[in-house]
């Protein structure tokens, strides 16, 4: 029997602001139990004061989180288990900083990050599911920085504009189905919420961080047995 709202708890990475933020208000919204993580304790903290007074204070608890830190996810993993006995729900909605961009040279390119990958090499080995493997994604993002520190992106067929971000997104969908096929008993799936307005892209987006989390939202919410290594967009299953 799938569990209702009420019986589920979840977590959401990087969530005191932007879509993570609005994810936790519909999943609360939802009755599911959220722990709203942020790396910045602070931020966390004044993010959680925005559920206060309102009728989704007592479904949303705040706890630090660095996913980069070992000691930090393991931190988080006892206290869930203490609070709940079990996590229904992960939301890896986080992202690592790793650049430093220009600002206005990036809204001058007015790039939505959809530009193709066309390395047939790299679109081969991310594409065999069934032989997939950690190494052989190690393989692929390791030739990637190889090939841009040579400054042989366009030749050899690696995106141009964000290519760091579009091979970090390739490498996760090949990773999220990757573990798919290993952790038969979960559900695994990677969403694209869309052209979000949000800090990392200067709220050149579209969409409302609302807009862009209903359907990370609606994939988190599946009965059990609902589908696992996909990747889902606002239309449904897509091809990765």
């Amino acid at each position: 029997m799938a569990l209702t709202g009420k019986d589920r708890c979840a977590v959401v990475t990087g969530a005191n602001k932007g879509i993570g933020f609005e994810i936790c208000n519909q999943l609360a919204s939802n009755g599911v139990k959220v722990v709203l993580t942020s790396r910045d304790e602070k931020r966390g903290i004044d993010a959680l004061e925005k559920f206060k007074g309102t009728h989704l204070s007592d479904l949303i608890i705040f706890h630090q989180l660095d996913v980069t830190d070992p000691n930090s996810v393991a931190s988080l993993a006892q206290f869930v288990k203490n609070q709940f006995g079990k996590l229904d729900i992960l939301v890896n909605n986080c992202g690592i900083g790793g650049v430093v961009r220009d600002e206005e040279a990036f809204k001058a390119s007015r790039t939505t990050g959809n530009e193709g990958l066309n390395n047939e090499w790299a679109k081969g080995i991310l594409s065999d599911t069934e032989n997939l493997t950690e190494e052989k994604i190690d393989e692929v993002v390791n030739e990637f920085l190889n090939d841009f520190k040579e400054g042989l992106l366009e030749s050899k067929g690696w995106p141009t504009t964000v290519s760091a971000y579009m091979i970090s997104k390739a490498a996760m969908n090949g990773y999220t189905r990757m573990l798919a096929k290993k952790y038969k008993s979960f559900c695994i799936n990677c969403v694209c919420p869309g052209y979000v307005k949000t800090d990392i892209n200067y709220n050149m987006g579209v969409l409302s961080t609302e807009d862009g989390a209903e359907t990370p939202v609606k994939i988190a919410l599946f009965p059990n047995g609902g589908p696992s290594g996909c990747f889902f967009d606002r239309d449904g299953v897509m091809s990765f």
